[in-house]
């Protein structure tokens, strides 16, 4: 690193003292050649800077170019890349710490060791193929089974974390609804930290869904404060419980406020409830479902914290079992290729079952590591980098 003194090309005149840092390969991020330069802060001199030197032929970076860069050098793959993005969006500590897992190649080893398993139950199959004479026989059906299954089940087990690592990179949607009155605002309130909410004590003063984003026991939450549902003759509420519905629909999590032993939550499916009993501070609250109980109370702060943990728990109970060891699949495309690589092992082994030729079975083994050589991004088509990279920050 030296210090130097950055001019314009044009006039020669002083732009800023500066900051170069020399990075040679293959050390580098991108694995090439790279210098930094490092300006003094504010709007008017990094400007004047980057226009200085794209007078003198250099340009702009596209978004994430640095990044694909490296992973066309054999610097990373395509899920520490995609963990890059991860980590410079965290918003909450669960976030922050399964990108860094994963860019730690903590995913990228588990599938490395997954296409190394295909691949050895391939060889058995190749075997079998070549040498069908030998004098030990073919390879035995159970060998062959006993491989595959357990192959089949690891990727399982993967595809089981998706619906809760996806929701980890969003935030879960937790939707609190209840009576007009039941307490839904203030407790939106407090669950945020914030007076986002208006709450008096006039019945159906939410009209509409109020959103905001929420940190809960370390994990994302998008609260949402619904409009409260009762039978209402007034038009405007009336359309503000029909959005209240329609966000219950989408909702990973429900936090249902009870304010009477009355008080019904409509049929929402076999989504996740947590019931509530608010206002606790106040006499004669009802007793809830023992099974999903909480009693809070906005007031004086009780309950609050064992309503948090619990919200924590149903939403993204899997990881907090798995802690920060084991891989998670995180993303829509990391999904579908481990869907695509199940499929193809279903179909081996169905194909084995139905007594068709070994080599023609082999083919599905095959497509089946091509599916994590996707994922990966060992062979990775052009489309594909652009849809990972299109998303990441100028530059980076």
């Amino acid at each position: 690193m030296f210090r130097a003194r950055l001019l314009s090309p044009d006039s020669r005149e002083p732009v800023d003292d500066v900051l170069a840092a020399c990075f040679p390969t293959p050390h580098s991020y991108t694995g090439e050649d790279v210098v930094e330069i490092s300006t003094h802060g504010g709007l008017a001199v990094p400007a004047a800077a980057v226009a200085a030197l794209v007078a003198a032929g250099a340009r702009p970076a596209q978004p994430g170019e640095f990044t694909r860069r490296a992973v066309l050098n054999g610097k990373m793959d395509l899920l520490q890349a995609e963990a890059t993005a991860d980590l410079i969006d965290a918003g909450s500590p669960a976030q922050r710490r399964r990108a860094l897992h994963q860019l730690e190649r903590g995913l990228s080893d588990r599938l490395a060791a997954l296409r190394g398993e295909i691949l050895e139950l391939e060889a058995l199959i190749a075997y079998e193929i070549d040498f069908p004479e030998e004098d030990e026989g073919p390879v035995s059906p159970e060998r062959v089974r006993g491989a595959w299954g357990v192959v089949r089940d690891r990727v399982s087990d993967l595809l089981k974390t998706a619906p809760e690592g996806e929701r980890l990179r969003e935030g879960a949607l937790l939707v609190i609804a209840g009576r007009p009155n039941a307490g839904k605002s203030s407790l939106f309130n407090a669950l945020l930290g914030t007076e986002r909410a208006i709450v008096t004590e006039i019945p159906g003063t939410t009209r509409d869904a109020i959103e905001a984003h929420a940190v809960i026991e370390g994990f994302p939450f998008r609260l949402v404060d619904t409009a409260g549902l009762r039978d209402s003759d007034e038009r405007i509420e009336r359309m503000g419980i029909e959005f209240s519905k329609r966000y219950l629909d989408a909702a990973d999590l429900i936090l249902f406020c009870r304010d009477t032993e009355e008080d019904r939550l409509p049929d929402v499916g076999q989504k996740p409830v947590v019931e509530v009993v608010t206002k606790s501070d106040l006499p004669d609250r009802p007793s809830g479902r023992p099974d999903l109980r909480a009693s809070v109370s906005v007031v004086t702060g009780q309950g609050l914290g064992e309503l948090r943990r619990r919200l924590a728990a149903v939403a993204f109970g899997r990881l907090l079992a798995l802690g920060d060891v084991e891989p998670v699949v995180t993303r829509a495309r990391h999904r579908a290729a481990l869907e695509r690589a199940a499929v193809e092992l279903d179909g081996f082994w169905a194909a084995r079952q139905a007594g068709v030729d070994a080599a023609a079975a082999a083919t599905h083994l095959r497509a089946a590591v091509a599916a994590l050589d996707d994922l990966i991004g060992a062979v990775t088509p052009q489309d594909v980098l652009d849809r990972v990279f299109a998303a990441f920050c100028v530059g980076k």
